[in-house]
């Protein structure tokens, strides 16, 4: 069993709430009995709930990275507050008595035993998995539907260029929000997003002329994936294994989910990885219809300064039942870490991991992947940014030899060379942080080390840079959580 803390019951509640009424139950002593196995991998017990009859829950550690949650309860989260509280006793030091493991769960224990057992047989006789039939006529279909789907957005895109934003009025935007609908029907759910988000740009706040140089800008995105779309599903189609392209993000752009048994496939999987959260926050994406989680992480069993992101997508109508990612302040032991195609940041994903207490070589190891030369740093940053199609808010972790202020006010770092770097808040983040800094101990201003999130100010012409995370010694100070 892992080593049981508040931070590692959080990260496997579904969402704030949840963590709330798990931790609920506890003040309230709803919990009739309290069990564990002689081994303590299975934790047990009842709960009082609305009816006369208690809730039946437990959380079986036999897979340590993975634990079971069950419960009796009809509650449509997963896992429940039943089982959360269960855990979260367990954290308060409450006392488990020793029990033996109820025979439906050892039952089931037994069930999947066997099911482990025939995968590992065949494995050792050689037998590969089957691999996944694709149809390959339906497909070609789709793609043909898509090219459609393109065709019409390359006219709809064009027609605005031609005829200049300002000639865009309700009637116009009624007109787009239906060509919106549309692309669904086309399968392209990628463009369908990009499509919306210029809607958004183009209705929402007061500052008009702002909003035309980001809608101009997404129009260009547009226009770009058009014609990288396009040849693309040329290609595909004449390709005999109608192959996914995974070293480009043209496939998501597209509307492709990513499955993990695909990621694998194309040798996207690592065995054994150690990440460490330095950054993280949520928002709402009206264009996608979703809350998003987003988290930084550094790999460190990896080398060359990456900096990958985890994203969880909880749309609107099923946010309640989704799991809600936070904040993690510990070091995540990955077993198998599965990385999307894109260049930096790209979005990594795990399905287990075992959390353990971050120690000061580990920290180490993560300042040991910063970038000391802000020219390189900056370089890389604008080569990422012109690819129209990239993520326009690259991330990476930078050493400061100092951190100090102008007489004009502004925050700067300096890298050893004496190079600068000017420190705002960019418009695409939810919130500043650069307010926060002067809350950043004396000590933590010299030979540190900043993870920064950058972007192109459209509007001021220049690249931006965030401050996201000050790391000093032993000390991680998050500005964004």
């Amino acid at each position: 069993m892992p080593e049981l803390t508040s931070s590692y019951v959080d990260s496997l509640a579904p969402n704030a709430a949840a963590i709330k009424n798990g931790q609920g139950l506890v003040r309230k002593k709803s919990f009739i009995e309290l069990h564990q196995s002689e081994n303590g991998e299975l934790l047990f017990g009842k709960c009082a709930g609305s009816g006369k009859t208690p809730y039946e829950c437990s959380v079986d550690f036999i897979v340590p990275d993975s634990p079971v949650f069950r419960c009796s309860c009809p509650s449509r989260q997963f896992p429940c507050k039943h089982a959360l509280g269960l855990l979260y006793a367990r954290v308060e030091g409450q006392t488990f008595s020793p029990a033996p493991v109820p025979e439906d769960i050892a039952s089931k224990r037994e069930n999947a035993e066997k099911r482990e057992e025939n995968k590992v047989k065949q494995a050792a006789e050689g037998a590969e998995p089957k691999p996944k039939k694709i149809n390959k006529s339906a497909l070609k279909k789709k793609i043909t539907a898509q090219l459609e789907g393109l065709d019409m957005l390359e006219k709809l895109v064009l027609g605005f260029v031609r005829g200049g934003l300002s000639t865009i009025d309700r009637s116009s935007m009624k007109t787009i929000q239906e060509q919106v609908k549309q692309l669904g029907n086309y399968y392209l759910s990628g463009a369908q997003i990009e499509l919306r988000r210029f809607t958004i740009l183009m209705s929402g706040g007061n500052d008009q002329e702002q909003n035309y140089t980001y809608a101009m800008e997404q129009l260009s995105r547009l226009h770009a994936f058009i014609k990288k779309g396009r040849a693309y599903l040329l290609a595909r189609s004449e390709d005999p294994e109608l192959a996914l392209d995974h070293e480009s993000t043209i496939d998501e752009w597209l509307g492709h989910a990513w499955q993990l048994s695909e990621l694998k496939e194309y040798g996207l999987v690592k065995e054994g990885a150690e990440l460490l959260q330095l950054a993280f926050y949520s928002f709402n994406d009206m264009a996608r219809l979703e809350y998003v989680d987003l988290g930084y992480w550094v790999d460190l069993t990896a080398e060359g300064g990456k900096i990958h992101r985890t994203v969880n997508y909880r749309p609107y109508k099923a946010a309640k039942l989704m799991r809600e990612e936070d904040s993690f302040f510990e070091i995540a032991v990955v077993p198998q870490l599965y990385t999307y195609p894109g260049d930096m940041n790209a979005r990594v994903r795990f399905e287990a991991m075992t959390p353990r207490t971050v120690q000061g070589p580990d920290i180490e190891r993560a300042t040991a992947q910063a970038h000391h030369s802000y020219a390189e740093a900056v370089k890389k940053v604008k080569n990422q940014i012109k690819n129209p199609l990239s993520d326009k808010l690259p991330v990476m972790l930078l050493h400061a030899a100092s951190l100090g202020v102008t007489e004009s006010g502004q925050y700067v770092i300096t890298d050893e060379s004496g190079s600068s770097l000017v420190l705002e808040d960019i418009p695409s983040l939810p919130q500043g942080t650069v307010h926060m800094l002067p809350f950043v101990p004396a000590a933590a201003h010299t030979d540190c080390f900043l993870l920064v999130m950058f972007e192109h100010n459209l509007d001021k012409g220049r690249l931006t840079a965030q401050p996201l995370t000050v790391i000093k010694n032993d000390d991680i100070i998050r500005l964004l959580y």
